[in-house]
Parts: C-alpha cells; sequence; structure tokens
C-alpha cells in the first residue's frame, strides 16, 4: 500500500511538471524589443541594461544625472550585437511629478515602439535606526508597472556603498553574514527571470529561500513553482528561526557592548 501511494505521489509529481510549461507565461524575445530601465545610470540598474543590450534589445535609460547617463549609454553602446540597436538617455527625477514620467514614456515609445520590459532601479536604501529616520522616508510612490520583484542581496554597487555609511553596527554585522555580490551577476538573473515571466527574481539559496518564505498570496508561474513552495515552506521557515536566532544574538552582543560604553563614559 505505501509502495502504492508513493508511485501515485510520483506519477502525481510527474504530471504537474509535464502540465507546468503550458500554463507558464511565454519568454520575452529581447533581440528587437524595448528595455526601459529607471535608476539605469549606475549599479544593478546600468548591468540589466548592459545584459539586455548583450541579447540584442533596445534600451531606453532614465535617470537624473546627465552626465552618468551619457557615460554609461558609451559603456552600454560596446556590447551592440548589431547596428540597430539604440541606446536612448532620459535625464528625469522620477520620483517627482508623475505627469512628467509619463511623458518622458511616451517620447520613449515614439522613438523606440512600446515598452516590452520596464525595470525599476530608481532610488537606493535609507539605513538608520528607526526613531532617526525622518517620516518622508516611508512615502511610498506607485509606479503602477511591475515585471519582476527582485529579491538582490547585497550587492557591489555605488548606492550600497551609500548605504554603508549610515548603517548601523548591528545591520553590518548581520550583512556580513554573506558575501557581497557583482551587479553583473544579480542583473543576468533578474533579465533570465524577466524573460521567463517570474513574479520572484532571487539569487543563491538565501534569496530563494527568502522568496519562498514571503510569498504568501503571489502569484506563481508555474504549478511546479507552486508545488516547490508549498514542500519546502516548512523546512525553510526551521532554517529561518536558525538565522532569526543568530540575529537576535548579533543586537544583543550589540546592546550590551553599547550599554558599557555608555557606563564607561559616565565613569570617565
Amino acid at each position: 500500500m505505501l509502495l502504492l501511494a508513493a508511485a501515485f505521489l510520483v506519477a502525481f509529481v510527474l504530471l504537474l511538471y509535464m502540465v507546468s510549461p503550458l500554463i507558464s507565461p511565454k519568454p520575452l524575445a529581447l533581440p528587437g524589443a524595448h528595455v526601459v530601465v529607471t535608476g539605469g545610470s549606475s549599479g544593478i540598474g546600468k548591468c540589466i541594461a548592459i545584459e539586455c543590450y548583450k541579447q540584442g534589445a533596445f534600451i531606453t535609460l532614465v535617470a537624473r544625472n546627465e552626465d552618468k547617463l551619457l557615460q554609461a549609454k558609451k559603456e552600454i553602446e560596446k556590447h551592440s550585437i548589431n547596428d540597430k540597436q539604440v541606446v536612448l538617455c532620459i535625464s528625469v527625477d522620477v520620483s517627482q511629478d508623475y505627469s512628467q514620467v509619463e511623458n518622458v514614456i511616451k517620447q520613449a515609445q515614439e522613438k523606440l515602439g512600446p515598452v516590452d520590459m520596464l525595470v525599476n532601479c530608481a532610488g537606493m536604501s535609507l539605513s538608520g535606526k528607526f526613531e532617526d529616520l525622518e517620516v518622508s522616508t516611508f512615502e511610498v510612490k506607485p509606479y503602477n508597472v511591475y515585471v519582476t520583484v527582485a529579491y538582490p542581496p547585497d550587492t557591489d554597487t555605488p548606492g550600497f556603498a551609500e548605504e554603508n555609511k549610515t548603517k548601523p553596527l548591528e545591520t553590518r554585522l548581520i550583512s556580513e553574514t554573506v558575501s557581497v555580490c557583482k551587479p553583473e551577476q544579480v542583473a543576468k538573473q533578474i533579465v533570465k527571470d524577466a524573460i521567463q515571466g517570474n513574479f520572484n527574481s532571487s539569487i543563491g539559496s538565501d534569496g530563494y529561500m527568502l522568496s519562498s518564505l514571503t510569498c504568501g498570496m503571489a502569484p506563481v508561474t508555474s504549478i511546479t513553482e507552486g508545488l516547490q513552495q508549498v514542500v519546502t515552506m516548512g523546512l525553510f521557515r526551521t532554517i529561518a528561526l536558525f538565522y532569526l536566532g543568530s540575529f537576535d544574538s548579533i543586537v544583543r552582543r550589540c546592546m550590551m557592548q553599547r550599554a558599557k560604553s555608555e557606563v564607561a563614559d559616565k565613569t570617565a
């Protein structure tokens, strides 16, 4: 009876695996596609633009700094695979007036055609203690279109360097438990997942575990993905508890160290 049940389970999994491609989204063909990248003048955004350009896409770079945009354009154009490819640069602050953003997107579509992929990389992380952050830090501005939700790890970018300047000791020690990734590696994975139409994009085993643990009511790209999330949820939650225990230990040590320093300062 147990053998029959195991055979049935294997057959069911194989059936799901075979049916999965039938409901998965059709992969996006990048050759000739129009890819818009906000925050495309540096970091992960620029690397995503390069990766798409390597595969034959037309690129629209959107960022605030015009000098950095032109520098990024020259760098991206080195990776062209045909003479027809174009890199269009638009200098605008996407966090300001939405109508202005809408106008520049229309300009890009007039020159390079409808947008096939929109990559939102504008912005940066603001690190600090909760009580020290300004209320404006938590303001959310909707952009309406999301292609893929990415879970990039700590990545060697100018934004990460800026983030480290204000990062609390506890956060820095927790971040140091994993290695820093290269932006090219992160960009390649994000582009791959976006082309395949995957809702989640993660890097490495930690990223995959995080995306599975936080999937909640998120849509799935295939039946196989949904089955993997169901099967691994309990195991990943168990592993996460060990992670949380380690992080709590780091926070407690920092609190004790800070308390000792305050006592020493008072007695000095």
